[in-house]
């Protein structure tokens, strides 16, 4: 059994994680570890969720797109313009090395909204990609939180060095992952219940100027609850931490039998 999987009295890593909370910052008049805790947490939504560069970048395709569909209805032009933006943005973030995924994530979704309006030739499904790739989120992180592995917790695990250890070590941020991904879906599913009904019944630049509108609020509200939730959660357990110290452990106990062997013989 690994250091990953061993099961530990989640009492004691409490106890010995609370410790550095008794300390007291004079100045913000809280326990810096408290203090510490929060900003990790904010760090790894910042790093996971793309931070206000993501947000951007994120919107800014769509916008120009439906701006320049409200001034002249060109669906060529319309679409070209926001692929071009989103290939800027991407080769940008590549240029700053930063993740492939934050790099190339809003290409892919804006391409495939170009090549199905293209296709169709209606300008609406410019953003039905979107629309379905929302709609699929939002069913995958209420159907992993009902199977009790939440969709959050597999994406922010990593990021705060836990990997899976929530899921058997740490029930109370199992709990709190679990919160997160149920806010997610249900707010995303708020979201498709109103962007749907417009698809059919809308014009195009009704659809374009709302999905826009709603990009940003409810991306905040998801993100701030899954803060609020993991802020009051008990701290990571950095497996990678553990592994490193058993490795440095069975490097001791090796240098202690070969050190051994030679007055024993």
């Amino acid at each position: 059994m690994t250091s990953i999987d061993k099961p530990t009295d989640h009492r004691s890593t409490a106890s010995d994680a609370d410790a550095p909370h008794s300390t007291t910052d004079p100045a913000a008049g809280r326990p810096s570890g408290d203090a510490d805790a929060r900003a990790v947490t904010e760090a790894a939504l910042f790093e996971a969720f793309g931070g206000v560069r993501g947000m951007v970048e994120t919107v800014l395709p769509g916008l120009l797109f439906v701006t320049i569909y409200t001034i002249n209805a060109d669906l060529h032009v319309s679409a070209i313009a926001a692929l071009a933006v989103s290939l800027v943005l991407g080769v940008a973030r590549l240029v700053r090395r930063d993740t492939v995924k934050h790099a190339f994530s809003g290409v892919f979704g804006v391409a495939f909204g170009v090549v199905f309006a293209m296709m169709t030739g209606n300008a609406k499904d410019f953003y039905l990609p979107g629309m379905l790739y929302t709609l699929g989120l939002s069913l995958a992180y209420i159907l992993t939180a009902v199977a009790g592995v939440p969709l959050i917790g597999l994406i922010l695990g990593p990021i705060f060095k836990e990997n899976l250890s929530w899921r058997t070590r740490n029930p109370g941020r199992k709990k709190a992952y679990t919160r997160a991904s149920y806010a997610w879906g249900l707010i995303l599913l708020a979201k498709c219940a109103i962007l749907f009904p417009l698809y059919w019944w809308a014009d195009t630049t009704q659809l374009g100027w709302v999905l826009v509108s709603l990009k940003i609020p409810p991306f905040l509200l998801a993100v701030w609850l899954t803060w609020v939730f993991l802020a009051k959660a008990p701290a990571p357990i950095d497996v990678f931490a553990e592994m490193e110290a058993a490795e440095e452990a069975e490097k001791a106990e090796k240098a202690g039998r070969a050190a051994k062997e030679p007055g024993e013989s």
